[in-house]
């Protein structure tokens, strides 16, 4: 995925193998198995192109980590324990980020939290 992001735009089992291969050597039949997997489990799609495919993102790396960090808090016992947990463990740049991200959702929605939501 971290390829496909990378390019930003529809890529070619071809092109993902000879940018792997400066760093490893890797079989053409595993990037294609890889590739086919991620679009079974709905990352990427693809279209034809001569007798290639082409796979491009279904979503961005952005969502793709949202989606991974909102699955771990909804596994949590303790949703809110979780959150002091992984607040605790985030550099004073990261924590910035959050209150910015907070100012970003807040300004698209004035009203903020609920009543029981902590307001």
């Amino acid at each position: 995925m971290t390829r496909v992001w990378e390019w930003n735009r529809p890529v070619t089992v071809r092109e993902v193998l000879e940018d792997l291969a400066r760093e490893r050597t890797i079989a053409y039949t595993t990037v294609m198995t890889v590739m086919d997997n991620l679009r079974q489990k709905g990352w990427l799609r693809r279209e034809a192109d001569g007798r290639a495919y082409r796979y491009e993102a279904v979503s961005t790396r952005a969502a793709y980590s949202a989606a991974l960090m909102n699955e771990a808090w909804a596994a949590s016992d303790n949703p809110a324990a979780a959150l002091v947990h992984f607040f605790g463990m985030m550099s004073p740049e990261q924590r910035e980020a959050v209150r910015d991200a907070m100012r970003i959702i807040q300004s698209v929605d004035p009203s903020g939290p609920t009543e029981a939501e902590g307001r």
